[in-house]
């Protein structure tokens, strides 16, 4: 099938953790065919669904936060967060 946007390039078919998607390498457009989009919105609400919360321990104090000497040292640590189903889905 022709990209609809591009006219003459064709579209590629990928399988994406059991979601088939199409795209153009041209124009970098991605289409879905029916129910596709379900998945990928029910895949990711179970992804991103809260882990339940652990029981509340008695604590007479809040807990120490962590001192650093060097706050520019802090700064440039990397923090890393986990990626989201959807930027797995489309890497």
């Amino acid at each position: 099938m022709d990209c609809p946007v591009c006219k003459t390039t064709q579209l590629v078919m990928s399988e994406r953790q059991g979601v088939e998607i199409d795209y153009c390498p041209q124009c970098r457009g991605v289409w879905l065919d029916r129910g596709e989009l379900d998945k990928i919105i029910e895949r990711s609400a179970r992804d991103q669904a809260p882990a339940p919360a652990p029981a509340p321990t008695a604590q007479p104090y809040p807990p120490a936060q962590p001192h650093y000497q060097d706050h520019d040292a802090y700064k440039r640590q990397k923090h890393y967060r986990k990626k989201s189903f959807l930027e797995e889905l489309f890497d």
